[in-house]
């Protein structure tokens, strides 16, 4: 029994001794807060801030402007939206490796990569250009050409072809040939058959086309020194849009002109492939297209990109809330 009397006494001691320890502990802390430099307060809560907001922008959500008018009408010059990093696996440092994930980018999905044609200033500024664009929610960007525009360091496009897909385009309509099968398709009735609402914006009017590819034709007679038929100039003056030309077009029927009057040169041939071939999408990458299809610098030019460069899923426009009358603000579809 005295046994038992000593071990609860000491037990008691301990306890009373550790509690004195913790009220002394947080009297000292109280003291030195009284004490502290407000100005240290001010800069601790800065730190903090900036922490909270880099680590919410690498992993979790990250503001973008849009630059450009590629995503017309879905997204429109200037408009700030915030991009899920999470959903397919976020970066560990900005520029540097990136987590897994068990989701990838589906079909029609609204995505950000990086741009395949970007030339990079170093891993340095690099880095530190995207903690100053994610600190100011993307109001400054450091990485800029000599004119003063934001380089295209990242792209945001929608994610229409797949792995094992093909694609040609025929007066600028895009027509696929799923992985596995042996018909193609029209985009535009695919679209509608699965309700997708978002709006193809083409600058072209069909009506345009036999003036566009005239004058791809008189190009061609001019590359090779010859003045252009008479009857090729005066359909290709007919072009009412020049500024806003398919530029795909105009290629297939400059490349046609030079490969009919030079069959001998291989490399006609091989250029004008991608235009009768179109294009294949391989494993592990995807292709990515611009809705406004006429003003769009995409995979149809630098090809399909890697699924491990693909940053986020555009998530909602978060500014402006309203624009032309219409509401802006809400999410990316």
């Amino acid at each position: 029994m005295v046994q038992n009397i000593d071990f609860f006494d000491r037990v008691q001691a301990l306890t009373e001794t550790c509690l004195t320890r913790r009220r002394r502990s947080r009297r000292i802390k109280r003291e030195k807060q009284k004490v502290k430099n407000p100005v240290l307060d001010w800069v601790e809560a800065f730190l903090w801030a900036i922490g909270v907001v880099l680590l919410a922008n690498q992993y979790l959500l990250q503001a973008y402007q849009i630059p450009s008018g590629s995503m017309i009408d879905t997204l429109l010059i200037g408009d700030r939206i915030f991009v899920n990093k999470m959903i397919y696996g976020p970066e560990l440092l900005p520029g540097l490796g990136k987590l897994p994930s068990p989701i990838r980018p589906a079909r029609n999905n609204v995505i950000i990569f990086e741009n395949p044609s970007y030339i990079s200033r170093g891993p340095v500024f690099d880095i530190a250009q995207r903690i100053i664009y994610m600190l100011t929610i993307s109001l400054v960007d450091i990485d800029r050409d000599e004119t003063g525009e934001p380089k295209a360091h990242f792209l945001i496009k929608r994610a229409v072809g797949m792995p094992g897909d093909r694609f040609i385009t025929d007066r600028g309509d895009m027509k696929i040939r799923f992985a596995g099968e042996d018909h193609w398709v029209n985009e535009t009735d695919y679209k509608a058959e699965r309700g997708w609402n978002h709006r193809l914006s083409r600058l072209m009017e069909k009506d345009d086309y036999p003036a566009l590819e005239a004058a791809g034709k008189a190009e061609a007679y001019m590359f090779m020194g010859l003045n252009p038929p008479e009857y090729i100039m005066a359909v290709a003056v007919g072009l009412n849009n020049p500024r806003y030309a398919d530029s795909i077009a105009y290629e297939k029927s400059w490349l046609e002109t030079l490969r009919g009057a030079n069959p001998q040169d291989q490399r006609y041939r091989m250029l004008l492939a991608k235009n009768s071939q179109g294009w294949y999408v391989p494993d592990g990458r995807i292709l990515p297209l611009g809705d406004n299809r006429d003003n769009s610098r995409d995979g149809r030019y630098f090809g399909p990109v890697r699924t491990a460069k693909v940053l986020g899923q555009g998530a909602l426009i978060y500014w402006p809330l309203w624009s032309e009358g219409r509401r802006r603000a809400g999410p990316i579809r």
